[in-house]
């Protein structure tokens, strides 16, 4: 079975040295979304990751099979300080 890394992306790498078998390219696939979700619900991963990242996942050579990106951002009319 392959192995696939799942790297998470943000400005600072955080690289899957250590990779995930699993049986086909359909199953990253599903693994990835899940692992989107997971940090999306944690909001202390929000804290961490700040505004933008991504999400790479790779085979066993390092290219990029597909990515899922991230970008959330609060309106201008929350960013005002208010008194």
């Amino acid at each position: 079975m392959p192995l696939f890394h799942f790297n998470v992306l943000d400005g600072v790498s955080d690289i899957d040295t250590e990779g995930t078998v699993l049986p086909d390219v359909d199953a990253a696939w599903r693994e990835a979304r899940i692992l989107a979700g997971d940090l999306i619900k944690d909001a202390r991963e929000w804290d961490r990751l700040g505004e933008e990242w991504r999400i790479e996942v790779t085979d066993h050579a390092g290219t990029i099979l597909f990515r899922i990106d991230v970008a959330a951002m609060r309106s201008p009319l929350m960013r005002v300080e208010r008194p």
